[in-house]
Formats: structure tokens, sequence, C-alpha cells
């Protein structure tokens, strides 16, 4: 057993745990995907009048991303393997993909933001700090649009992040790339309202279908 075959399942399966839907199922006895958009991140919880809720999920979800790198870290170092970084990549891959896919909820999960942000701490901390939560922040508080920043962020981390990343094996390339490239995928209606000019903006008590 290595630990690929060990911590990319691992990393899929923490990733499935839909800590939204668990959340506003257990407080509130409602399913979340009845309401607003229908996603189970942070962002619709919160607009569905639970912000304590959306905030807790905002967390944990980032911490499941955080944790699975963390531990193909961990295993790769416990096996000795001498590509720990490109195990841990291949970690990040699944644990975003499980929050998008999750097998417990037939493979309708996510969009990801939260997840992606935890994993690109445990990455590249530094940068995922003075850059990426810097650029989501301004264009939050400039246009209001949560879609938007989550967007130019993950469009910017490869940007960002490849110039430092210890190695530029194939893994980490396509990871560092994919990630994003899901991360913008799963905001396609959101892009289709922004270009339609009726997208929702943070703050705003209408909530997007």
């Amino acid at each position: 057993m290595t630990p690929w075959l060990i911590s990319i399942p691992l990393a899929y399966l923490l990733g499935s745990i839909p800590f939204g839907y668990l959340l506003v199922r257990f407080f509130r006895h409602e399913d979340i995907r009845t309401t607003g958009s229908g996603n189970i991140g942070a962002t619709n919880v919160a607009r569905s009048g639970a912000k304590g809720l959306g905030i807790l999920t905002l967390i944990l979800d980032a911490l499941k991303g955080y944790f699975a790198v963390v531990l193909a870290q961990h295993l790769a170092a416990r096996y000795g393997s001498p590509r720990a970084y490109d195990i841990a990549v291949a970690a990040a891959v699944a644990v975003v993909l499980g929050h998008c896919f999750p097998v417990w909820l037939g493979f309708r999960g996510g969009k990801g933001v939260a997840t992606a942000l935890g994993v690109f701490f445990a990455l590249v901390p530094l940068i995922t700090v003075l850059y990426l939560l810097g650029v989501f922040l301004i264009i939050v508080l400039l246009t209001r649009y949560v879609s938007l920043a989550s967007i130019v962020a993950a469009a910017l981390f490869p940007v960002f992040a490849l110039p430092h990343a210890p190695a530029r094996t194939p893994v980490i390339i396509a990871g560092y790339i994919f990630i994003p490239l899901l991360v913008i995928l799963k905001h396609s209606q959101n892009i289709r309202r922004l270009l339609s000019g009726t997208e929702h903006r943070f703050g705003s008590r209408k909530v997007a279908a």
C-alpha cells in the first residue's frame, strides 16, 4: 500500500462530507438543497437565513480541504515518499472533487470555494493570505459579488502560486490548474447571471435561483 493509494481515497471521502447539508438538516430540520440556489455551500446556507450556520459551513469546508492535504503530507513522510508534494496536490484535487461531487448526495455538491481555500492555504499559505484573500476581499468590497470574487481569485491561483511551487512536475502543474478550473466551471450559472446583470449581490435579500 502506497501513500498515493491511501491519501487520494481518504481525501475524496473527507471532501464528500456535506457539512452545509448536515448542519441545516440537524439544526433547522430542512434540506438546504430545496432552498435558494439549492447549493450545499456556505453562501447558500447563509442566504437561507442561517448566517451562523453559513459561517460554520465555511470553516468546516475549508478545514476538510486543509486537513486532507496535511494528512497526505503526513502519510507521504511516514512512507518516506520522495514525491510528498505531488501526493499533497493530488489529495488537494481529490478533496475538492469530493466536495463538488459527494458520493453521499448523488454526486451533487457545492462549488468548491471554501474547500479550495483550505487546500490553497495548506499548499501555499503566504500566497493564499497575501494575494488570493486580498483579491477576494477587494472585489467583494467594490462589487458585492461573492461569485465574481471567487472566480477571479480562483483564476489567479496558478498565476500567483506556480512560480513559488517547490517543483513544476506534471502533477503539480495539473493540480494547480485543475482546481481553479473546476471552481470556475461550477460557477457557470453565476457567470451567466453576471453577464446578464441578474447576479445576487452580497447583502441583498434576493436569492438567485
